[in-house]
């Protein structure tokens, strides 16, 4: 179940940088420019994502993408209103904390680092 919970949630979160990047899906925010913080984002997104999918250095990748979503929620969402369903934040939330369970729990068996020997 943890490599299911680590690649189901890579897909969504991968979902996210496609639309800022690629404009898939389609976007108001999509093709930001270069190096904006939107971009760097979106890049965190794609490339992280990619990674977890394949378990591929995923506790350095979750801790990392944990501190994206982290300052996320409170840069873009907590400024809104106090309350994550009102201000939007909720998914930044619980990818947050899905990464950072990641980060102590390991990519599970189904990964390219227990492959490799890097996670036991």
């Amino acid at each position: 179940m943890r490599s299911i919970l680590r690649i189901v949630t890579a897909l969504l979160f991968m979902a996210h940088g496609t639309q800022k990047i690629l404009g898939f899906p389609a976007s108001d925010s999509a093709f930001p420019p270069a190096f904006s913080l939107p971009w760097t984002a979106g890049m965190l997104e794609v490339i992280g994502g990619a990674l977890l999918i394949l378990g591929l250095f995923s506790r350095p990748v979750a801790f990392i993408l944990s501190g994206q979503m982290a300052v996320a929620y409170w840069m873009a969402h907590a400024p809104q209103s106090p309350f994550p369903a009102l201000n939007g934040g909720d998914a930044a939330i619980l990818f947050c904390f899905v990464f950072l369970y990641i980060v102590f729990s390991g990519p599970g068996p189904w990964s390219m680092d227990k492959a490799l020997g890097q996670d036991t």
